[in-house]
């Protein structure tokens, strides 16, 4: 088992530092959870072909959350 350390100076960047792009996504998350967990009241949806009554914030964060992962499926198949 070979233990190799990184030499000093060839980290690409700092893990923890703030940068725009990442408080961009952060209050971009803020601002959709927020809408989400605003919109509380029940709805009927139609899935093809059953219709199911359930709570819009639930329908939201369901659509976000598959649209977050298709995203990330997308970047991850480029890089």
């Amino acid at each position: 088992m070979s233990t190799k350390t990184a030499e000093s100076g060839t980290t690409r960047g700092r893990s923890g530092a703030v940068t725009p792009a990442r408080l961009a996504v952060l209050l971009l998350a803020a601002l959709a959870l927020t809408f989400v967990f605003e919109n509380t009241r029940a709805i009927r949806i139609r899935l093809l072909v059953p219709e199911v009554t359930m709570p819009l914030w639930t329908a939201l964060l369901a659509t976000g959350l598959i649209g977050a992962l298709c995203g990330a499926y997308a970047m991850r198949r480029r890089g």
